[in-house]
């Protein structure tokens, strides 16, 4: 009977990545055949979240329904198999270790004892689980379907000014963006402060960008542009304002810039990390983290 590994998917398209980058560098190292829940993890948000990575070229196969925890009564099971797991000698669930706050780091996993069937679960935002695998990686978030691109603007300009083109996003909504929390005022306070945050770090960077790079044209992501423009008057700034597979076709595109100034977002985290671009420049902000990771930002990657 082969190993199996099972990873839970959960969250946006951003974490559904780093949950399969973490789970393909595990299984390979020990050598279980990986499989893909791509139900149990959404069960309580599937108005608002749903599975992305069957746009993606990878490799593991999804799980037979028998092994889902896809309804209340499985999760529950699911609970209890965990607390069962604390006694047990062979493992079933490898878990993401964080602190009493929901802090965590990069953490070598153990794996000298674990079961033939495992489940893993967590987030592991951070690439040093899986920088060894980088080019099997690249290969595998490949998506299936380029998106139409026959008459995308943006995708043109990209082409025809490849070095000097950079990639800004800005996410808003950040904490009132979940159904429930739209009008808590505590949440929208927080989103509103990020933002503001968010513009002031991409001001810093836009003069270490125009240092480096000369004539850049930025290109500007966001889930919602209301009263962003207001910030950017300069012509030079132009908004990626794609209505046709959003999701799909503005991953696609971050993809091709050569050059980021990284938003605290692991969405744009993931289209500056997959960018195929030699020399290429990636900014981030130091004193913003999205992710309960504090290595959540890669050490080769500038710091503003």
């Amino acid at each position: 009977m082969t190993n199996k590994c099972i990873v839970r998917l959960s969250e946006g398209l951003g974490n559904q990545l780093f949950m399969y980058a973490n789970a393909y560098s595990l299984s390979k190292k020990i050598k279980y055949e990986l499989l893909v829940d791509d139900k149990s993890g959404f069960i309580k948000t599937k108005n608002f979240r749903s599975y992305y990575l069957n746009n993606f070229n990878i490799s593991a196969n999804i799980v037979n329904r028998t092994y889902k925890f896809d309804n209340i009564s499985k999760n529950i099971k699911r609970k209890i198999l965990k607390k069962i797991d604390f006694f047990r000698t062979k493992k079933k669930f490898i878990l993401e270790k964080t602190n009493s706050d929901k802090i965590c780091k990069f953490d070598y996993i153990n794996t000298s004892s674990l079961d033939n069937l495992v489940y893993i679960e967590g987030h592991y935002e951070s690439e040093k689980y899986f920088l060894d695998y980088k080019q099997d990686l690249l290969n595998e978030f490949k998506l299936n379907n380029s998106p139409d691109l026959s008459d995308n603007y943006y995708f043109d300009l990209i082409k025809k000014n490849q070095n000097n083109i950079v990639s800004i996003c800005v996410r808003t909504n950040r904490f009132s963006e979940r159904p429930g929390n739209q009008n808590v005022s505590t949440s929208k306070i927080k989103s509103d402060n990020l933002v503001r945050d968010t513009l002031d770090y991409i001001n810093r960077a836009i003069d270490i960008i125009k240092y480096k790079i000369k004539n850049p044209v930025f290109l500007i992501w966001s889930n919602d542009f209301t009263n962003l423009k207001s910030f950017f008057p300069d012509k030079n700034f132009i908004f990626v304002e794609n209505q046709k597979n959003k999701i799909i076709t503005d991953f696609y595109l971050l993809k091709q810039c050569k050059n980021s100034i990284v938003g605290p977002t692991s969405f744009h985290w993931w289209g500056a990390w997959l960018s195929k671009h030699k020399d290429k420049i990636c900014i981030y902000p130091k004193n913003i983290n999205p992710s309960n990771n504090i290595d959540f930002w890669p050490n080769s990657w500038i710091a503003v």
